[in-house]
């Protein structure tokens, strides 16, 4: 097994999550709720943590503040201690090289930014994922095994369709795991294999690599920009030209929630029991839980096939549906279909269909809200997407997009 301070893990939770339109207005999108009592953030720190990974770092950009209070110093994750645990990495300016300072181009890019950190904390084995993906693998035997080999990159793969590949990057590798082939996001995908987000690297080849990238790439950008990007864009394909990076299938469920199809449809999926995450007593995904009173479900209400969060209070119906902490559904009101954050308030005699509120929304009485789709799997056009602080009444069509705060 190995020891503290041989193996560094970073999470990367500063992206923009500008495809989540108004629910990432004002939050960072790592911050998102999943499952009702979650975050997405919630799902890197946990399988790192049960992986005896003690030092693990988080790295924030956007929205900060919106997920600082969550995180706690990383007391939830157990990662609060005096040598090592929980560090937060924020951009910073006059550290060195533009290129090495200010905000990240790209989640390739932020590793140059952070080279000199992970270079002076002295790893040999950085391990770094995402965090907005949901999954719960034990990801300690594929630390022991990518030590053990010597290779300069592991990645995490996923089956996925044709369709959902063409979004992400595509890897082709030949039958005992070696990586032959990156694609990033192709029109045409080769093949439905997917980085999940989840590496695993030697830091000495990572950093060097880094660097020879920067020195080949930043004369053509401005800004300070690198020009490596994403990882898919130049990173990776240079680290499989080694011929020493390979592909680890991930086990169980992953799912990339960074659109809002994608967020319904994994709670769809949760609903329907295709989401294993959560069935695994020996590594729990650990939240920073809400201080509330159990959820109750009164004479008149109704739930079916649902949800419901800790201080949840339903009278009305609830249908397919995941409800947030302190939500309340009043008597005749419906909710069908939908992700409602927290303490939204859901009136007398209003309908809610294939709809994500967020936090702290009002939907007025007698209000319809969205449309059942025609279609199995969801699309962006289908949902209502409704920010934070809205308050909601009239008719929204199927598609719409409310502003946080927006009234009407």
């Amino acid at each position: 097994m190995t020891r503290r301070g041989e193996v560094l893990a970073l999470v990367q939770a500063g992206g923009q999550g500008s495809r989540m339109d108004v629910l990432t207005r004002e939050r960072a999108k790592p911050a998102l709720p999943f499952g009702g009592v979650h975050r997405l953030i919630d799902f890197a720190l946990s399988s790192l943590v049960h992986a005896d990974l003690t030092d693990v770092w988080v790295s924030l950009e956007y929205q900060v503040t919106s997920i600082d209070d969550y995180l706690s110093g990383g007391r939830p994750w157990s990662l609060d201690r005096n040598r090592g645990g929980f560090r937060r990495i924020v951009p910073q300016t006059g550290t060195g090289p533009a290129t090495e300072s200010g905000f990240a181009h790209g989640n390739g890019d932020l590793l140059l930014r952070m080279s000199a950190d992970i270079e002076a904390f002295g790893a040999p084995t950085l391990v770094v994922c995402s965090a907005d993906h949901v999954f719960n693998m034990d990801l300690g035997p594929v630390v022991e095994d990518h030590v053990a080999s010597g290779r300069v990159a592991t990645v995490l793969t996923s089956e996925v369709t044709k369709k959902d590949a063409s979004d992400n990057v595509v890897v082709l590798s030949r039958g005992d795991g070696t990586i032959t082939g990156i694609e990033s996001k192709p029109s045409r995908p080769s093949a439905g294999t997917v980085a999940t987000e989840i590496f695993l690297y030697d830091t000495e080849a990572l950093l060097g690599t880094l660097r020879d990238l920067r020195r080949e790439l930043s004369g053509e950008q401005d800004d300070g920009d690198s020009g490596i990007g994403d990882f898919g864009e130049h990173l990776l394909p240079r680290l499989v030209e080694t011929g020493r990076a390979a592909a680890v299938p991930l086990t169980g469920y992953w799912r990339d929630v960074g659109q809002p199809s994608l967020y319904l449809q994994s709670h769809r999926d949760l609903l329907a029991g295709r989401v294993d995450v959560f069935d695994h007593p020996g590594r729990p995904v650990i939240s920073h839980w809400p201080d509330r009173p159990a959820a109750r479900v009164r004479a008149a209400g109704e739930c079916h096939d649902s949800l419901l969060s800790p201080g949840a209070d339903v009278a009305g119906l609830v249908v397919g549906s995941v409800l947030g902490p302190g939500v309340v559904v009043e008597k005749g009101a419906e909710v069908h279909d939908s992700v409602v954050m927290e303490d939204c308030v859901i009136r007398a005699g209003s309908v809610v269909r294939t709809a994500v509120l967020d936090e702290r929304c009002e939907v007025r009485a007698g209000a319809r809200v969205g449309a059942e789709p025609s279609r199995r799997v969801a699309h962006d056009d289908d949902l209502v997407l409704a920010g934070r602080d809205s308050e909601v009444s009239g008719t929204v069509a199927a598609g719409a997009r409310l502003e946080p705060g927006s009234a009407g």
